[in-house]
């Protein structure tokens, strides 16, 4: 038999302007969809707590805290925690709660060095934690989640910094995709050529692709999962030499993310640019190259 204890009081996290806030869609690791509401590096974090005991009792506390956490959680094996910030403030001195009780918080210019994540084995997340301590029970404690965007700068590329990549079989094929650059905001998009400068290989179609390649940990306990964002058919049916294919591929649309190297030594994000070949016995020629991709709004 399982014996279920109510908490005694009820905890409420409000954050200022919350509702005018602008909110993301997160999906959850149940599958559902969390409305979190977004901060900026530097941005203060302010609100209140309001603790409610129940059915008018008496809850005797030593000290209710809230504190703004940043953590990043890895599951390969089992779920562990790392916090990368930690801020707190006291916000009542033991007492007796007899009746609802507010009480005002604010965590000014808080340096918030990454962007939030939700992946298959890692999450980074930021939420705020009110704490009621007591002295012969368990405390009780209340989360709520912020997500973090990090704003990039709009880099400097001079005009010169065209990406090549080539995909070759000696005597056979020899193809050549040109792109305009290396880093892209997620608002922008991938403008380039196809260049066959070699085609005795019988093509049947080909594609391009983004593929997101999520590594956690560190070798030899090195984790990696890959997922394909997006793949498009950019030719169908066979090349001539000479034969020439514009790309465009406007990235605003889809489900990217920026670019995360080696984030506090526990894990890293990349997005591949994939090129995809296919002749007519099925067999498959790709090349990949890595475009670091940001956030600028």
């Amino acid at each position: 038999m399982s014996i279920f204890f109510k908490a005694p009081v009820d905890i409420e996290i409000r954050l200022e302007a919350e509702d005018s806030r602008k909110h993301v869609d997160v999906k959850n690791p149940q599958g559902r969809i969390d409305k979190l509401p977004v901060y900026k590096d530097g941005e203060t974090v302010k609100g209140s707590v309001t603790i409610r005991t129940k059915e008018g009792r008496k809850v005797e506390h030593t000290g209710v805290k809230v504190q703004l956490l940043g953590s990043i959680e890895t599951s390969t094996d089992s779920i562990t925690a790392s916090e990368f910030l930690t801020l707190a403030t006291e916000l009542a001195e033991p007492s007796v709660l007899t009746h609802q009780e507010t009480y005002p918080f604010e965590f000014k210019n808080v340096e918030k060095q990454y962007e939030s994540y939700r992946g298959k084995n890692v999450r980074l997340r930021y939420y705020i934690k009110v704490s009621v301590s007591r002295r012969s029970s368990s405390e009780i404690t209340r989360e709520k989640e912020l997500w973090v965007y990090q704003i990039t700068e709009v880099p400097n590329e001079s005009p010169s910094s065209i990406v090549k990549m080539d995909v070759g079989i000696l005597d056979c094929l020899h193809i050549e995709f040109e792109y305009s650059k290396s880093r892209y905001s997620l608002k922008s998009g991938i403008m380039g050529k196809i260049y066959f400068l070699l085609a005795r290989l019988k093509i049947k179609h080909m594609e391009i692709s983004l593929i997101r390649r999520e590594t956690v940990g560190a070798a030899p306990n090195q984790v990696t999962d890959s997922e394909t964002v997006v793949r498009f058919e950019i030719m169908d049916g066979a090349p001539v030499k000479g034969e020439t294919i514009p790309i465009r591929l406007f990235l605003g649309g889809f489900d990217l993310i920026p670019t995360y190297k080696d984030v506090n030594k526990k894990f890293s994000v990349r997005t591949y640019l994939s090129l995809v070949l296919i002749d007519e016995d099925a067999r498959r020629y790709f090349k990949q190259s890595e475009i670091l991709l940001y956030r600028d709004s």
